[in-house]
């Protein structure tokens, strides 16, 4: 997911399709999932205890709770990114929503994608596009985390 993601980046720059630079310090990041469960609130202990590691201790550590926050973010970013029609970038999310399948239904198909015509909808998605690019980071060091043998302890 992560080289997808830095794939559709690079190849914003190349074409030079936004109009503009799309760079990390140019956009301000939207956290499209903060009003729902995501892999941050869903992959962190709620009770904080007194180990080394507290958000990651396994007494209150849920990790079904944390694979559909995981499920849920990519199915945001799915919603978001499907009318930017990279579908290198939508298979891989598609590949990774089929893999945490959970019993909330079927995977959304891609869609037509319509163009990007005015500049706030080209700066959303290059903020869009780089913050998905950190929630990839996130998710992977999760999934990394969930399965270490270490873990299951």
């Amino acid at each position: 997911m992560l080289a997808a993601a830095n794939a559709s980046l690079h190849r914003l720059k190349e074409l030079g399709t936004l109009g503009f630079e799309c760079t990390l310090e140019e956009v301000d990041l939207e956290d499209i999932t903060k009003n729902q469960i995501n892999t941050i609130k869903a992959c962190t202990s709620e009770d904080p205890g007194t180990g080394n590691c507290p958000a990651l201790e396994r007494s209150t550590f849920d990790t079904s709770k944390c694979l559909q926050g995981i499920y849920e973010d990519l199915n945001a970013y799915r919603a978001e990114l499907k009318n930017f029609n990279d579908q290198n970038v939508l298979a891989t999310i598609d590949e990774m929503m089929k893999a945490l399948k959970t019993s909330s239904g079927s995977v959304p198909q891609p869609s037509a994608g319509a163009g990007l015509s005015s500049f706030k909808e080209r700066m959303r998605l290059c903020s869009i596009l780089h913050a998905f690019r950190i929630r990839t980071v996130t998710i992977n060091r999760m999934m990394n985390y969930l399965a270490a043998p270490e873990s299951s302890l």
